[in-house]
């Protein structure tokens, strides 16, 4: 069995998520649950990420101490990502002990290479990047990411990592490893930031209490990334369980958004060089839900609530139209508009559709008991089959390229190839014909087996759907899919029941004016 460790990046919660937030989630949820499928063992980090000065403020705001206000943040958190079907294996705070004993511990080893230095900062700092930021990084004063927040000048004495020092190892790990930066737009920006050249970077701040006791100096605490960051070591045993740590890491893959590559691809990995840590495989930058063209936020009004969201379509029918929709490599266009056509038209027509009336024709013509193929294979018989198997083999090259449209359309060709076999076979015709009983059982077998084989390509995406399809057709989600993959696996005699519509057709408000 092999070992698959995925992280999505951990979040301030100072408010709660917009839908952008959920995207990487699902995201994530379905590589984690694609992995398990094939029969990965398999581990998923998230969490919060609680000692940032925005948490801080937001809790002053509130009249309440930081540490009650992010508890009842991180629970508002855990509530709606169980509401997603996020099966996460731990969710990590950065208020948890064994987490802020294992940032010490790797801090310490910093210090011990001589990678830690005393010094002043002066600069732009952002307060909602929680950042430092260059000319470059900022317009008219403004940074580039919250462009309603003007950046603030700041002054003080802070540790420096000596970041500096890694130009040279982090170009050859780039240089070795083509795959460590995905996609191939972000690794030519962070191969652009290597050739301008490595700056040090501020690992402690003195002005603020909020946060981990920086190790040796108590008067500091740990800067976000040098706390953050390392959450990727903690949450799966660093600085306490040394067989726990030994058997996850180095992380298969971190999803992060876009706006954070430069952390992840260049500060992350020169300081695990510093601890002696091994550095992660891979790291995927997605792209952002944009509204109106304009990237997904709550200060600009191009925001998507992810609860309301869920109410008018279902949780489970968001995860599904996030990862169909969007590309998960780039910046995509999303809309209530949006949303409903592609809820009516995929989910309600096509699926929704395809199981129904497969089952409704099971029950009428043979009681909902399989019946067994009889007969050669038709030419339609071989292009339903051919459409799955193309689903199933080509699932497994996009997942592994978090090409999740890739594989929802293939999955989707494939159940159209369905809903037209329905078509092109005509079941309701042969039960009317003696002599083409033979090839009606054969055609209901058919569509019957697709339907199963249906329930496991849609279980990353759709898990509460999958197992209410799989329940209909008696198929045990948890069966090897190295086997069930299989077409023809479905036993004959297999006694079917037939539930309601899965996805009822949404109406769209009428126009005002």
């Amino acid at each position: 069995m092999s070992k698959f460790y995925v992280t999505t990046a951990i979040v301030y919660p100072n408010a709660a998520p917009h839908l952008g937030f959920i995207y990487e989630l699902v995201g994530t949820d379905a590589l984690a649950r694609y992995h398990r499928l094939i029969g990965d063992e398999t581990f998923f980090l998230t969490g919060t990420d609680e000692h940032s000065q925005n948490v801080r403020r937001k809790a002053e705001e509130e009249g309440v101490s930081t540490a009650e206000f992010t508890s009842r943040m991180a629970r508002l958190y855990r509530d709606i990502e169980a509401r997603f079907g996020i099966s996460y294996n731990r969710f990590i705070r950065t208020e948890d002990a064994d987490h802020v004993q294992g940032v010490q511990a790797f801090i310490t080893k910093m210090q011990a290479r001589g990678d830690i230095y005393k010094g002043a900062y002066e600069g732009w700092y952002c307060v909602s990047c929680e950042a430092f930021k260059q000319d470059g990084d900022l317009k008219d004063g403004y940074c580039l990411i919250h462009p309603t927040l003007k950046a603030q000048w700041l002054k003080e004495e802070n540790y420096f990592f000596k970041l500096s020092n890694y130009q040279e190892r982090l170009q050859q790990h780039l240089d070795k490893h083509p795959d460590f930066v995905q996609p191939e737009s972000r690794r030519n920006e962070v191969l652009g930031w290597l050739r301008a050249g490595l700056q040090d970077f501020s690992i402690s701040r003195s002005t603020i209490k909020w946060g981990i006791p920086f190790p040796g100096d108590e008067k500091h605490v740990v800067y976000v990334w040098g706390d953050a960051l390392v959450n990727y070591i903690t949450g799966v045993g660093y600085g306490n369980d040394e067989e726990m740590f030994k058997r996850w890491w180095p992380a298969d893959l971190h999803v992060i958004g876009k706006d954070i590559t430069r952390f992840h691809c260049l500060y992350w990995p020169a300081m695990l060089l510093s601890a002696g840590v091994a550095v992660p495989k891979r790291v995927y930058a997605h792209g952002f839900l944009t509204v109106r063209g304009e990237k997904m936020s709550k200060s600009t009004g191009t925001y998507i609530d992810p609860l309301e969201a869920a109410d008018r379509f279902g949780a489970e029918a968001v995860r599904y139209l996030l990862l169909r929709e969007l590309p998960f490599d780039r910046d995509g266009e999303i809309s209530w508009d949006t949303m409903t056509d592609r809820f009516n038209a995929d989910l309600a027509n096509d699926l929704g559709n395809f199981i129904y009336r497969t089952l409704s024709m099971l029950q009428r013509y043979f009681d909902g008991k399989v019946p067994a193929p009889d007969g050669d294979e038709a030419p339609l018989d071989k292009e339903l089959r051919t459409a799955f198997e193309r689903a199933v083999k080509g699932q497994d090259k996009h997942m592994k390229a978090l090409d999740f449209t890739g594989a929802l359309g293939l999955t989707w060709d494939a159940i159209n190839r369905g809903n037209k076999y329905i078509e092109e076979s005509a079941p309701w015709v042969l039960a009317k014909q003696s002599d083409q009983r033979k090839r009606l059982q054969t055609v209901m077998y058919n569509l019957v087996e697709a339907i199963r084989l249906t329930s496991y390509l849609i279980s990353p995406f759709l898990p509460e759907t999958a197992a209410k399809v799989a329940a209909q057709v008696k198929v045990d989600l948890k069966t090897p899919w190295a086997t069930a993959r299989e077409w023809g696996r479905l036993p004959a005699r297999t006694q079917t029941t037939l539930a309601g519509v899965l996805f009822p057709r949404i109406e769209k408000p009428e126009p005002v004016g």
